[in-house]
């Protein structure tokens, strides 16, 4: 069964590569065997993050890159974050209505998934997502992340190349993003550059940039756009690809970047694990319930029962 959806996914099947996602997101069984296989499928796809403020065009962006990459003949994977009901687990948004028209294109796949609570800006499964969209053979994966600020820079760890999008006017907003996504910007978008402030805030994100070092070295290009009216389009999808060209003739830097990205994933691999193990009997979740009880009545502090949970699988 596994193989059979295996090979419909390296076949370039739409239906196969949804059907795998949702297996990924719902956790179910043979999902690590697939992911597996998948792994060494990976590499091929550039994977690109669009990350930013709320209200700055990021959708309107995605759906206009996207159309650029599909006149080149590319196909295109679009993985949409959205926002999700901490206690619900359901998705605020739901898919995008600025997207039906690149809906109807067989040479895009468009998935939106919600965080379910996750910081980060990222749904626990978009790595997985992207995994089975590259082996796919989509040549560009466009993961475009919930507007939520410095907590977005998780997508640094996902996408090879991170596009933050801005506006006109945002003042000392861009001050106070310094120490968060600015960082983690390979490129710089400023949307609806057709409003008032535009080159006040190029100037800004210029100042900044000259007093911020990277590791690797590279200046972020900075680029105008007006997504609705398809301006500054092709310039962009230039600025990612300079962008990826310099990473992969760098040496050091990007070799580093690499293996943290590694580290990061088996770490939140092993946090999955770790939990799913803990909570897999039917007596560890009604004791979890229990504990959940003990700290809401102020009866028991968190840290004592994790520590309690623990023990049971130390006993195991």
């Amino acid at each position: 069964m596994t193989q059979s959806l295996f090979d419909r996914i390296i076949a370039g099947e739409a239906n196969a590569v949804a059907r795998a996602i949702s297996k990924v997101e719902d956790g179910a069984e043979g999902v690590s065997d697939l992911m597996k296989q998948i792994f060494p499928r990976t590499g091929r796809g550039l994977i690109i993050g669009i990350t930013g403020a709320p209200g700055a065009g990021k959708s309107t962006l995605v759906d206009k890159l996207a159309g650029h990459y599909r006149k080149g003949g590319e196909k295109v994977g679009i993985v949409a974050v959205d926002p999700s009901s901490p206690f619900s687990g359901g998705a605020i948004l739901g898919d995008r209505i600025r997207m039906q028209t690149l809906a109807l294109d067989k040479g895009v796949f468009i998935r939106s998934m919600a965080t379910r609570g996750n910081l980060g800006g990222l749904a626990r499964a978009t790595v997985e997502a992207v995994a089975i969209l590259d082996a796919a053979g989509y040549d560009k994966i466009i993961v475009e992340t919930v507007g939520v600020g410095q907590d977005e820079i998780e997508i640094a760890k996902t996408a090879d190349v991170c596009v933050v999008v801005l506006v006109p006017g945002m003042g000392d907003d861009v001050q106070t993003m310094k120490a968060g996504i600015m960082e983690i910007g390979d490129v710089l978008v400023i949307n609806k550059a057709d409003r008032d402030g535009v080159l006040r805030t190029e100037k800004e994100l210029e100042a900044l940039l000259s007093l911020s070092g990277r590791l690797d070295e590279w200046q972020p290009l900075i680029v105008k756009t007006v997504a609705i009216d398809n301006k500054g389009i092709d310039e962009l999808a230039t600025a990612i690809a300079r962008t990826r060209e310099a990473q992969q003739t760098g040496d050091a830097a990007g070799s580093e970047r690499k293996r943290a990205i590694a580290r990061w994933r088996i770490l939140e691999l092993l946090r999955e694990r770790l939990v799913s193990d803990t909570l897999s009997s039917d007596s560890a979740s009604e004791k979890l319930d229990r504990l959940a009880e003990d700290v809401a009545t102020k009866q028991r502090d968190p840290y004592s029962a994790v520590e309690e949970l623990l023990k049971g699988v130390g006993s195991q």
